[in-house]
């Protein structure tokens, strides 16, 4: 029998007991409920006005859209969102309502 053959003992050779046995106990731990996630206590704007936003910020900076990046979006109230841009390495916020309607676009 080879010298690897004998070293080879268990799954994870070298590995004391105790040790395996932490790593499976930290396995074991349990997030926040979906509940008390963020993504759920915070509406983010849907991907079709953030476009919109992102489109009308690299007009109104000059930039090629392909240079604006969503960065952050939330729900403002009943009807509006808030979308922070980075606008060709500038901060930028829109604000655009449910329908599409661009309400503001400035420089943060």
């Amino acid at each position: 029998m080879s010298t690897s053959a004998k070293r080879a003992v268990g799954p994870l050779p070298g590995l004391s007991f105790a040790t395996a046995l932490a790593m499976a106990a930290s396995a074991c731990t349990t997030g926040p409920t979906p509940d008390q996630m963020a993504r759920t206590t915070l509406e983010t704007a849907p991907a079709d006005l953030q476009l919109l936003c992102a489109n009308e910020a690299a007009r109104s900076a000059g930039v090629e859209s392909s240079k604006v990046l969503p960065v952050s979006s939330r729900k403002l109230d009943a009807k509006n969102y808030q979308v922070e841009l980075n606008a060709g390495g500038k901060p930028t916020t829109c604000v655009i309502d449910a329908d599409g309607k661009i309400v503001s676009v400035r420089a943060a």
